[in-house]
């Protein structure tokens, strides 16, 4: 006898559906919280079913994980398979009934067409969504990141254009870069221009021991590279108002 058990997953609660072949009804679809006690008494009710039991349901990004992860490790049949599955499985009809008793029994439906091709879950497949959810983490903050230094840059060609380019050193480990945190103290030509040479490599150089970047004096003709380049391209322009 084969008891196929759908489970329609939300959020801390579940609902489950069991049938056999036949459409017979083994249990009324009933309700579940993710708390480990009604976790507990659902797997010893699966567990007290005669014949074979396999649990379906579907990957709901990781409102599945607790109660796929609970049954799985008392030794049932799990299987988790994509919505799109469950979506276009059954549809021969133009009723279209959104709940979750219906969702349930649609779920253990497709568990009994489907009883020989099901794959079981395992332990990866927990691991292989958490890596997708930090890659997609990942992804979005790199690209909030590159749209703010974009959009830093544009602001700034308003009032020190061209800062982004005096400064070469490297990213360093934390993330920080030279050209943001000089922006940051000298946002504009005039908070070099207006002190004069001499007093802004005394600010510089106490900029530097705050950020911790090195303070290094080159040559005397090319003294201070990323100084001398930006006073000469501004000493020419008048100060704004």
């Amino acid at each position: 006898m084969y008891n196929a058990v759908g489970i329609d997953v939300s959020k801390g609660k579940s609902t489950i559906a069991v049938l056999q072949p036949g459409s017979v009804i083994v249990r009324k679809p009933f309700d579940v919280f993710h708390t480990s006690q009604q976790l507990n008494e659902l797997s010893s009710y699966l567990h007290s079913l005669e014949g074979d039991t396999k649990v379906v349901m579907e990957c709901t990004g990781r409102y599945h994980e607790p109660i796929a992860n609970a049954l799985h490790n008392t030794g049932l049949f799990v299987s988790v398979v994509n919505p799109h599955l469950i979506k276009n499985f059954g549809n021969n009809t133009l009723r279209k009934v959104k709940s979750d008793p219906a969702d349930a029994r649609k779920i253990a439906r497709y568990t009994l067409d489907n009883w020989a091709e099901l794959r079981q879950y395992s332990s990866m497949d927990n691991t292989r969504t958490q890596l997708k959810t930090l890659n997609s983490q990942f992804s979005f903050f790199m690209k909030q990141k590159v749209a703010a230094k974009a959009n830093l840059i544009a602001l700034l060609d308003n009032t020190y254009p061209g800062v982004n380019k005096l400064f070469d050193s490297p990213v360093r480990d934390d993330g920080s870069e030279k050209w943001v945190d000089y922006a940051y103290s000298f946002w504009h030509v005039d908070c070099v221009r207006k002190i004069g040479l001499k007093a802004f490599m005394e600010r510089y150089k106490a900029f530097c021991k705050k950020h911790h970047y090195n303070f290094r004096l080159q040559s005397q003709r090319n003294c201070f590279k990323p100084l001398r380049n930006s006073l000469l391209f501004f000493r020419k322009r008048k100060p704004t108002n």
